[in-house]
């Protein structure tokens, strides 16, 4: 009996998270999805989709079908146990994964920078299981990040 208690605890201590940032729409907050990534492994999260915060990764999707991409990101959604997207670049997959999650009553939350002009399609949700914030700095950030996961 013991043993399953552990074991209930880890798994409460390692919430699988779906980490969500723009691939195709533009890399260049790559850097904030690797801290992101890193902060959330650090939390003690499971980040399903790695491949976000992967620099190499345009070489690996490269040799990957539409269908193949699709399917990857769809599985590994449905494993989650909530969404964290950066919104701060536009990405119609990231509103489609976002969508899906919310749909799924998979908790989201979506962080930008304060310049962002993000869509009013995110910031007028209503939804329970959606929170949108805006972070200035890494801090924020991480702060944001730890207790969004540690209430899952």
């Amino acid at each position: 009996m013991e043993n399953i208690e552990k074991i209930m605890d880890l798994e409460k201590r390692s919430p699988k998270i779906f980490l969500s940032g723009s691939i195709r729409g533009g890399r260049q907050l790559l850097e904030t999805y690797r801290f992101m990534f890193d902060t959330l492994v650090e939390a003690g999260a499971e980040v399903l989709s790695w491949h976000v915060a992967d620099p190499e990764l345009e070489k690996v999707e490269i040799r990957m079908t539409e269908e193949e991409i699709y399917a990857r990101d769809l599985d590994l959604l449905v494993k989650s146990e909530a969404l964290i997207a950066e919104v701060t670049v536009p990405s119609t997959g990231v509103g489609y994964e976002i969508c899906r999650a919310l749909v799924q009553g998979i908790p989201v939350l979506c962080l930008y920078s304060p310049n962002a002009t993000v869509s009013a399609m995110l910031l007028g949700n209503s939804s329970p299981l959606l929170e949108a914030k805006t972070y200035s700095d890494k801090t924020l950030l991480r702060k944001y990040l730890t207790e969004f996961i540690q209430v899952l």
